[in-house]
């Protein structure tokens, strides 16, 4: 087939390499370089890639511009093929090609549509993830789907170890979706727009440790945000810490929410939740950190004595 790609970062260079194994490719669009927290961990650059296999590179923040579709209007592609591309892209644009226009996306739509899927499934208690090949249509992320597959969620699974799980799929799962397409095949699955739901990109608020949440809650925030994601964070005495690992205490603790409770296996547990005061409530076991200078910590070491309170904000 004759592909036009549009993509970015780790996901598109995965998704760009596998279509140059099999397919024509004589256009590439792909995002500007960001400084942004997100767009700087997977960041396999397809501009590179496709400058090197001498492909025409057009960087844009949006596709939608006259010269995007002049370019489609001479190139008259078959499908175009979008990974990672982080904008809406008109009908009027993906409709000059044949077949129009797909994208790969690394959740079970309907659900997690948007930014950042795998570390808002993690967050969420989600049992599963996966990666979807829908065609795009007017609706962000909700055309029909071509293609889906599921990757079970273990219990000590963080979301680097869920990035690795699922990355693997997007080129295999690109290239069988589009010899299903080629194939002649239209039975798609529809998404119920009823059922979807959509999640906007992480910054650093969405990092921050509430200690009034249940354990469960702050340690699935934790595995959400594993290294190279910029970690979860509170603060003790009026520093900054980044809390690396931690898991649910053994035993029911009571108290003031953040409070530095007890020595607890490998860490120090932490009360915390909403039940906290009246002992109904399981804590934090806090087991590393990583001060504000860069150096990580056990947190036996860091808590030396029990006692002081780990909070949201600096103390006034």
């Amino acid at each position: 087939m004759r592909l036009v790609f549009m993509g970015y970062q780790t996901w598109g260079h995965r998704v760009l390499e596998a279509l140059l194994t099999e397919h024509e490719v004589p256009l590439v669009i792909t995002h500007p370089a960001s400084d942004h927290a997100y767009e700087t961990i997977w960041d396999d650059s397809v501009a590179d890639l496709a400058a090197k296999h001498g492909i025409p590179v057009l960087e844009r923040r949006y596709a939608n511009d006259e010269e995007v579709v002049e370019r489609l209007r001479g190139l008259g592609p078959d499908l175009m093929v979008s990974s990672d591309w982080r904008t809406w892209v008109a009908p009027h644009v993906y409709g000059l090609a044949k077949h129009g226009a797909i994208n790969v996306h690394d959740a079970l739509l309907p659900r997690y549509g948007g930014f950042a899927p795998l570390n808002w499934a993690l967050i969420n208690g989600e049992r599963e993830v996966g990666v979807t090949v829908h065609f795009m249509n007017e609706k962000f992320d909700l055309g029909d789907i071509v293609l889906q597959r599921r990757v079970p969620v273990e219990d000590d699974d963080t979301v680097t170890d869920l990035f690795h799980k699922t990355i693997k799929l997007f080129a295999p799962m690109t290239l069988e979706a589009i010899e299903l397409i080629d194939s002649g095949r239209t039975d798609w699955a529809k998404q119920d727009p009823a059922d979807a739901t959509f999640f906007h990109k992480r910054s650093v608020e969405d990092s921050r440790i509430h200690w009034t949440w249940s354990a469960r809650d702050i340690v699935n925030l934790v595995r959400a945000q594993s290294d190279p994601y910029p970690s979860t964070f509170a603060y003790f005495n009026g520093e900054r810490i980044g809390i690396l690992a931690a898991s649910v205490s053994r035993l029911r603790l009571g108290g003031t929410p953040g409070r530095v409770f007890r020595p607890d296996g490998e860490g120090v547990a932490i009360v915390c939740g909403p039940g906290a005061r009246g002992g109904t409530e399981y804590g934090v076991v806090v087991e590393r950190i990583r001060t504000d200078d860069g150096r990580e910590h056990r947190a036996t070491d860091y808590f030396r004595t029990m006692g002081g309170y780990l909070t949201s904000h600096p103390s006034p």
